[in-house]
């Protein structure tokens, strides 16, 4: 489980303004999935959605996101999964195969978290950003995520990443502005679906 508790250099949640926020957010709160829930919730609805708000710069490292208050669901879920680990929960990375629109290809990687609840094991949770046609919320056991599986060659894949997948890096680094990502969005070929998660590490 320690490779869900470290800081790395895309979860860089020994960062002093990251592991200063992940404090303020663990501030009163009476259990770990309490602290888990205001993590989730300050990711969710305060820090924006690039595309959604027509934000640049392009972030990746938790501490950039934090910094600049925008990012790809990519990026929400590496300042995520920092909060967390900061605070001492454990929390992966996850990731869905997507159709961009209309149901139909073409499709893309999502980026989510799961989180380790001592009461609850692993589960999943979206921050991504609620709005119109999208809402995820925080209640465990059940998973209430942004995007349900609906269209053939969408998927829950299953592994929970200890760090971001290269595709989603080389991305998120080499785009300059919310309209590259866009235009760039990164598949995988699916090979197999599950919608049981499954640790890994990379």
């Amino acid at each position: 489980m320690h490779q869900y508790l470290e800081s790395s250099e895309h979860i860089d949640w020994n960062a002093p303004e990251v592991s200063s926020k992940a404090k303020s957010l663990a501030f009163g709160a009476v259990a770990p999935e309490n602290v888990a829930e205001n993590c989730f919730v300050f990711v969710r609805d305060q820090i924006k959605h690039s595309w959604d708000y027509e934000c640049n710069p392009v972030t990746c490292k938790a501490s950039e996101v934090l910094k600049y208050g925008t990012g790809y669901c990519y990026a929400k879920s590496h300042l995520l999964a920092a909060l967390l680990r900061a605070n001492g929960i454990p929390a992966g990375l996850c990731y869905q195969r997507l159709t961009i629109s209309n149901d139909r290809p073409p499709y893309c990687l999502h980026g989510l978290n799961a989180v380790y609840l001592k009461d609850h094991g692993w589960y999943r949770l979206d921050a991504r950003g609620n709005k119109e046609g999208v809402s995820a919320e925080f209640c465990p056991p059940v998973e209430r995520l942004a995007f349900p599986i609906v269209s053939v060659g969408e998927a829950d894949l299953p592994e929970i990443w200890a760090s971001p997948i290269e595709p989603v890096i080389e991305l998120l680094q080499t785009r300059k502005t919310y309209q590259e990502v866009a235009n760039n969005l990164p598949d995988i070929e699916l090979l197999s679906s599950s919608k049981t998660p499954r640790s890994t590490s990379m």
